[in-house]
């Protein structure tokens, strides 16, 4: 829409009035500032919304752009000076911790600078010792460290797979999200000063930064970052028992320093350019795991040997689940099903009777796929891996496969989901693995309701008792951390 603004020729953004903030600052970021808009309603059926609103769309396209409406802009950082206050250190918390006034759909106070917890004050002299934790120069610009192929906004907001792509080279200086800033070194070192991280977290901080820090859109539950490789130990990461839970002075704040970099850096708030209608426990104080490299089953490659990096080199996935499944098994459940066969697990499995190691992926796969299309990430503990790799996968890849295999429905039952009706074009697109057009498909031909296996991941760690977390919207995307050294 903004190409065709650029270019004299009319549009009309069809929006919902509590949108109206984000569609603002999205046209002004986009050059379009003044571009033309209604507002449609949730709640009023289609065709009264329709007869409500055609009038004030026909005139917004047949009506020639006035000079106001064809000028450009862009939106920029606030212009701030480098030192963002001066006096004691109880004035400074103070004045942290001061809020703006957020109207619908938010219609509450939102702090300024912060994620509405105490922080810990970025003096000169923390700042400083935050930047030994990195050989770069405090003004670098983050920039990507290699090539990168990374799919379009839109894509990522819809966590679509098969959507356009672009690719961006090593050196690009990086656009935060939403607002497409960029920062600094130093910036980034403040952030983390903040989040109450140690100079030796900077370069894992560094590198979360590299990501451009994506923001989910209304129904996502926040971002989650997971740390694979040498680091791990080398900063004493918490992968054991409560993994996501609090606790851990390194994983703790390494993953508070997202929200913070997100605000401070990239124009994140709540109500105005981030829209999650419910957010969720990832973003509440912020949330990094970190990989049980020693709890792999044999052969299985750790994160960073998935993604493309070498076993000794350390890296974060920056991921953004579209939706949480906890499995917590009954008090003994798991084991019995595992060991001898016995329960309503067995049963349900058919193999009741018949010691194991039994495939415990068959049990929840149902819920899983019941309402989520796209690939799943899976946390699970080191003893459920091993269960896995002695049933017969051997490698992730092939958990992977066997999960894309079995995503396979009917065309009747695929059309019974909301995501297709967006991602299909309205059922008038293509179907990539026909090549025809999905309205000439009949109703039993079998649709995979993700793209391809490597949507999926498998993250190893937690306790003893057998629990695993199943999150939707797939693998995230990962950033070396060694680069930022």
């Amino acid at each position: 829409m903004a190409k065709l603004e650029k270019a004299g020729i009319p549009t009309v953004i069809i929006d919902l009035p509590d949108q109206e903030n984000l569609l603002k600052l999205e046209a002004l970021r986009a050059g379009v500032p003044n571009i033309r808009y209604v507002h449609a309603s949730r709640t009023v059926p289609g065709p009264a919304d329709v007869d409500n609103i055609f009038a004030s769309i026909m005139e917004g396209l047949t009506k020639p752009l006035t000079e106001k409406e064809k000028g450009n802009g862009s939106w920029t950082p606030p212009d701030q000076q480098r030192i963002l206050f001066e006096g004691t250190l109880d004035e400074a918390q103070e004045f942290y911790q001061q809020v703006e006034y957020v109207p619908s759909p938010t219609r509450a106070n939102i702090c300024v600078y912060t994620d509405g917890f105490p922080i810990v004050l970025p003096t000169e002299e923390r700042v400083r010792e935050m930047l030994t934790g990195t050989s770069h120069k405090p003004d670098e610009v983050i920039s990507l460290r290699r090539d990168r192929t990374v799919r379009s906004n839109e894509a990522t907001v819809l966590g679509r797979a098969n959507a356009s792509t672009m690719v961006k080279k090593k050196g690009e200086p990086v656009q935060m999200s939403p607002n497409g800033w960029t920062a600094t070194v130093e910036q980034v070192a403040v952030n983390a000063v903040m989040a109450g991280c140690k100079p030796e977290h900077l370069p894992v901080v560094l590198a979360i930064a590299e990501s451009g820090l994506p923001i989910s859109s209304t129904h996502g539950l926040g971002q989650l970052v997971c740390v694979s490789g040498p680091v791990v130990k080398e900063l004493g990461f918490n992968t054991g028992c409560g993994v996501f839970g609090p606790g851990s002075p390194v994983n703790s704040p390494i993953g508070r320093s997202y929200y913070l970099m997100s605000r401070n850096l990239g124009g994140g708030i709540p109500g105005v350019t981030r829209m999650n209608s419910l957010e969720g426990p990832f973003s509440n104080g912020g949330c990094c795991i970190a990989e049980n490299v020693d709890g792999l089953p044999p052969d299985w490659e750790g994160l960073n040997e998935e993604f493309g990096f070498d076993k000794d080199q350390s890296i974060v996935m920056v991921a953004s689940p579209g939706g949480i499944q906890h499995q917590g098994f009954r008090p003994g459940g798991y084991r019995a099903f595992q060991k001898s066969g016995h329960g309503g697990m067995a049963r349900r499995l058919g193999v009741k009777g018949v010691p194991g190691p039994h495939n415990w992926l068959e049990y929840i796969l149902p819920g899983m796929f019941s309402q989520r299309e796209h690939g799943w990430t899976l946390v699970m503990v080191p003893e459920m891996a091993r269960h896995l790799y002695e049933y017969g996968f051997k490698s992730k890849t092939e958990i992977y496969e066997w999960l894309y295999k079995k995503s396979f429905e009917p065309l009747a039952t695929f059309k019974l989901r909301s995501g297709p009706d967006v991602e299909t074009n309205g059922w008038m697109g293509v179907e990539k693995l026909s090549g025809k057009h999905w309205k000439e498909l009949p109703d039993d031909y079998m649709v995979p309701i993700m793209d391809s296996p490597a949507e999926n991941c498998i993250i190893v760690a937690g306790g003893e008792e057998e629990t695993s977390e199943q999150m939707g919207g797939g693998r995230g995307q990962a950033y070396g951390i060694d680069a930022w050294r």
